[in-house]
């Protein structure tokens, strides 16, 4: 009986040492990138941007604990952060030049290098999904303005609202301050190919999920006083959003830059075919090729081991992380 019992135990005991311990998830958000001056900002303020990170964060990463899909839990995430109006993308977008909104989205995942996009939508209420749906029920990868209207109108799960829905008073008091700056200047001076952009915001997410498999997504409202139907690199591929099996980013920033550059698949392709670390390859293309070229702003980024980085340049960037250990936390300036 004692021997029995014994080799029970021990039988017990190799099955527990043959069982794969458990792949790390990881998630990582951000809120844009920017020079946001810490008195700019009121305690009120502050309060209410890492709250909304953190339901951010909370969406995302409850599907993850799940057993849910790093694009699920990139979908959940940004949802969160476009329906909230601290950030520029869904209901926080800023305001084009004639005083409407045109929005701009894209998703994409790794193992299997889906992707969609939407650019310049004016009536969905959450691009994210929209840029989701393209991916998941369409032949293409982008669509843009009317045509991208047209097709949310055969998809009868992606809720549409009025333009007006995403005006705040916040971004319409950016808006006009812009284009009082605007009139001071001389045309020259207004068009002038060194002008920097005002602001910059956009909102990200990439995860980690239990299978090993990466996501990333990106959703702007763009420009303050945007012109010409202008789009940039949030929308784009290997742009402003990546992902593929080693890697995943979402960038923040200057996106004419961004696109120049192919700034989040530049990190990756870095990751991928130079064997640099991930924090090697993102502060290579965000906090030198980017800036030598003109441009700023930041990234976040993660590989599939859930190592996080998230570099900027722009003096401050919102963004939140839970690591594969599950300690988390949100950030706004660089010493936060």
């Amino acid at each position: 009986m004692i021997l029995l019992l014994s080799l029970a135990a021990m039988s017990s005991t190799a099955a527990l040492a043959q069982t794969p311990p458990e792949r790390p998830i990881a998630l990582v958000i951000h809120g844009g990138a920017g020079f946001v001056p810490r008195d700019a900002l009121s305690a009120q303020d502050r309060k209410a941007a890492h709250a909304d990170l953190n339901r951010a964060l909370d969406a995302g990463y409850a599907v993850l604990q799940d057993g849910g899909s790093a694009l699920d839990a990139v979908s959940a995430a940004v949802v969160v952060l476009e329906d909230s109006p601290i950030f520029n993308a869904g209901k926080g977008a800023v305001f084009n030049a004639r005083g409407g909104h045109e929005l701009d989205a894209s998703i994409m995942e790794g193992h299997t290098r889906r992707a969609g996009a939407v650019a310049g939508v004016t009536t969905v209420k959450n691009p994210i999904k929209l840029a989701r749906t393209v991916m998941e029920h369409s032949p293409h990868v982008m669509m843009a303005g009317a045509g991208a209207e047209a097709y949310a109108d055969t998809r009868p799960e992606i809720e549409r609202v009025p333009n007006s829905w995403f005006d705040t008073p916040k971004r319409r008091q950016q808006l006009e301050k812009a284009q009082r700056e605007e009139a001071a200047k001389s045309k020259r001076e207004a068009n002038a190919a060194t002008d920097a952009p005002k602001y910059f915001g956009t909102v990200g997410a990439v995860a980690l999920d239990r299978a090993g498999h990466i996501a990333a997504a990106t959703s702007t409202g763009g420009m303050t006083n945007k012109r010409y139907g202008r789009v940039g690199d949030a929308p784009v591929i290997g742009a402003g959003t990546w992902a593929d099996e080693r890697c995943g980013v979402s960038g923040t920033g200057w996106g004419e830059y961004y696109i120049r550059y192919n700034a989040a698949h530049d990190i990756c392709a870095r990751v991928a075919y130079r064997g640099d670390s991930l924090q090697a390859a993102a502060d290579e293309v965000i906090n030198k090729l980017i800036p030598a070229a003109g441009g700023d702003g930041g990234a976040i980024a993660l590989d599939r081991d859930g190592t996080i980085v998230m570099p900027f340049n722009s003096g401050s960037m919102f963004r939140g992380w839970i690591k594969p250990d599950g300690s988390r936390g949100t950030a706004i300036h660089e010493d936060d």
